[in-house]
C-alpha cells in the first residue's frame, strides 16, 4: 500500500512560476507575488502521480516530494 507523502518547497531555487499551482491545485495556491503556499495536507496515494508531475516540471525544480509522517 502507498502511503500518502508531502510536498517541500525549496525557497532559494523558487521562482513563482506557478506551474505547481496549475498542477496540484488541491494543494497549491499562489500568494499575490505568484509564489506558492501549501496547504500542509499530505497528499494522498491516488494524487501522488500529478504532485510528481508539478515536481518534475517544476520550471527551477524546487518542489520536492517526501514520505509524510505516519499518523
Amino acid at each position: 500500500m502507498n502511503q500518502p507523502t508531502k510536498i517541500t518547497i525549496n525557497w532559494t531555487s523558487c521562482q513563482s512560476h506557478g506551474l505547481c499551482a496549475e498542477l496540484l491545485p488541491d494543494h497549491i495556491t499562489l500568494d499575490e507575488w505568484g509564489y506558492p503556499l501549501l496547504d500542509n495536507t499530505p497528499i494522498p496515494p491516488s494524487t501522488t502521480k500529478r504532485a510528481r508531475r508539478a515536481a518534475s516540471n517544476c520550471p527551477t525544480l524546487a518542489l520536492k516530494l517526501t514520505p509524510s509522517a505516519a499518523p
